[in-house]
């Protein structure tokens, strides 16, 4: 009880001391300090507010960034940012204040000190490269404080790329020789990737195999797609192309896709004789490569990014499964292919998914793409050329092979014709097992898909799957269809207090809970999202529905849940909707009447049961009988 008290007092200082938290202290001792953690923010809902306004706004009305990096994920809001920094060196100190993403469209900074308004810098990807008040890739404000001073920085950012604002402060010294180290790593990826690229152009150019080629195409295609991405294109090779800036980071992607996809149905030759089901869908995915290379010629960038992120996530995985089945089946290229395709692999997936906000933007999500291609390409050239000499050794022995036999020939004939049809036997055999065993792989494939990791309940996509054919269903026949919407009661304040590991046992024992009173078969209970969990009963009453929200209700509130030392007892809220549907699109209107009616049993208490019905035409709320 009084860890918990203390927990409880310093929370309470923590929200009474907004400006402390937003506050960097800096020394001149340092080299550099990432200032993400002392980073506030304030979503520009209209999109009109000036720095007047801002600049006047109360603290309560600012956010304080949780993590370690400010990402907010892709969105269409425009956000202001305002930092603190204070000189408590003994000297002067003249620091940059680095936004280590350079793909922001439009960053408006101003700087504040004790004599007011100091200084105004407007960047992003979408003014000419040398506008920038410090030519650097990323974008860079210079800052002045005196001894004991401090400046306040506003920061509004309004891009169509994802919203990433990692903040670090510099000593210049430090900056530049920092900015040494990256350079000499960057010339070292792009040093191996053009010397492989000529190489292989001159292979092709030799032996006049069009693997060599696709496969020039997609290493050249990879290296102008990240340094698009990380502003060295931008910076060294069109700083006054600005519409081009951004076209080119969809541009190049897709052409990833589209040069890496014919590489790998052409090198571990995915024909649609021995993989008809995984020909047709590299085959896609190709396609749907070259017309985002097409359209990023048009389409604007924020309308494309999204679906390009997705398309080269599915071609990854697609790819990965694909050299996977082509290891198994005996093919020695799969092997090397195998190989850097997991280094590529990971390196795109870390990437996407920093851009999705799922993990922190940091040096190692940023250059995971970059090593993981550059170990890529490294062994698929070594590929391409075991695979040249094995072609080449292949066809001497071949050669010797049929001189030495041509007069054992046409005796032979009539034994080798048998063989060749004991063989093709033998082969459909086996495809037709590894057809099976694809086609039982992707069932257990689509119940992963459709099943939450943590509490082994289905997931929202798999709920809104069912819940729209549930809502068909019953418009068609005229049946009952329930919902439930249950949340678990103050369960922000319980993560806080014990943990997100004991926040996940809490959540595995609420599921179990729900798990042991939707038995029917058609009955589903997924877990919506967070604490929020949906029920779905088909041909339900209002009764029945009512029936089962109170049986899990009661349960999770007598169900004790260990904690250390301590025994808790968790409660939830339940909302619960029962109609026939007037149509079969009815879905969003009967979640929200359940919603709001989780809300109302919140509202008045919680723990407690909150059914959703109809009076004159309009919804109401009234509490289920216990």
């Amino acid at each position: 009880m009084m860890r918990w008290l203390w927990w409880c007092l310093m929370l309470l200082a923590l929200m009474q001391s907004p400006l402390q938290a937003a506050t960097l202290s800096w020394d001149n001792r340092f080299h550099q300090m990432t200032a993400s953690h002392h980073v506030e923010y304030w979503r520009d809902d209209t999109g009109e507010a000036g720095i007047d306004n801002v600049s006047q706004l109360p603290d309560a009305a600012w956010t304080q960034n949780p993590g370690a990096e400010v990402n907010l994920g892709y969105t269409d809001a425009i956000y202001w940012f305002r930092t603190r920094i204070r000189n408590d060196s003994p000297g002067a100190a003249s620091l940059f204040l680095e936004i280590a993403y350079p793909v922001i469209d439009y960053i408006d900074a101003f700087v504040f000190s004790a004599d007011g308004l100091t200084g105004v810098y407007r960047m992003g990807d979408k003014y000419p490269f040398f506008e920038r008040p410090v030519q650097h890739r990323n974008f860079v404000i210079p800052l002045d404080m005196e001894p004991g001073a401090g400046v306040s920085v506003f920061l509004r950012v309004d891009t169509t790329s994802s919203m990433q604002v990692p903040l670090n402060l510099w000593r210049p010294d430090a900056f530049f020789a920092s900015e040494q180290s990256r350079l000499l790593f960057e010339g070292i990826y792009y040093g191996i990737v053009l010397v492989m690229v000529l190489y292989n152009l001159f292979v092709f150019f030799a032996v006049g195999e069009r693997s060599f080629l696709y496969y020039v195409g997609f290493i050249a295609a990879m290296p102008l797609f990240l340094a698009s991405l990380h502003g060295l294109s931008f910076q060294y090779l069109w700083p006054q192309a600005v519409w081009w800036n951004d076209q080119s980071i969809i541009f190049f992607l897709n052409a990833v896709v589209l040069f890496g996809l014919l590489f790998t149905t052409r090198f571990i030759s995915v024909t649609p004789q021995q993989h008809p089901v995984m020909n047709r869908l590299l085959l896609a995915l190709t396609v749907l490569g070259g017309i985002g290379v097409v359209c990023a010629l048009f389409v604007p960038y924020k309308h494309m990014i999204l679906p390009t992120i997705l398309v080269a996530a599915a071609t990854c995985v697609a790819a990965l499964i694909v050299s996977v089945v082509r290891l198994m089946r005996g093919d020695v290229a799969a092997r090397y292919f195998t190989t850097a395709w997991v280094f590529m692999l990971l390196g795109g997936i870390l990437l996407a998914l920093s851009k999705f906000a799922a993990l922190p933007r940091n040096l190692f999500t940023e250059n995971a793409t970059q090593v993981g291609s550059a170990l890529g390409v490294i062994l698929l050239s070594i590929a391409l050329a075991d695979r040249l000499n094995r072609e080449k050794r292949a066809a001497y022995e071949a050669q010797q092979k049929l001189f030495r036999e041509e007069r054992k020939a046409r005796m032979a004939q009539e034994k080798s014709l048998r063989m060749q049809q004991e063989a093709n036997a033998l082969l459909e055999q086996r495809v037709e097992e590894r057809t099976r065993d694809l086609a039982v792989l992707n069932e257990r494939l689509l119940e992963l898909n459709a099943t939450d990791n943590l509490t082994g309940l289905k997931n929202r996509a798999h709920f809104d799957k069912v819940f729209s054919s549930a809502c068909v269903k019953a418009y068609r026949f005229g049946q009952p269809l329930s919902l439930l919407v249950l949340d678990i009661d103050h369960f922000k304040r319980f993560n806080d207090t014990y943990g997100h590991l004991v926040g996940d046992d809490c959540l595995q024992m609420v599921a179990q809970s729900i798990k042991q009173f939707v038995t029917r078969p058609q009955d589903v209970a997924a877990r919506y999202g967070g604490e929020e969990f949906v029920v779905v009963l088909p041909d339900t009453p209002e009764e029945g529905a009512v029936r089962v929200a109170e049986r899990i209700r009661r349960e999770i509130e007598h169900t004790e849940f260990q904690v250390a030392d301590e025994v808790l007892r968790l409660t939830v809220s339940v909302g619960v909707v029962s109609v026939v549907p007037h149509g079969a699109d009815e879905t969003k209107a009967i979640f929200k009447r359940a919603d709001e009616a989780l809300y109302e049993a919140k509202g008045a208490g919680r723990n407690r049961v909150v059914v959703s019905w109809v009076s004159d035409g309009h919804a109401a709320m009234q509490p289920a009988p216990s």
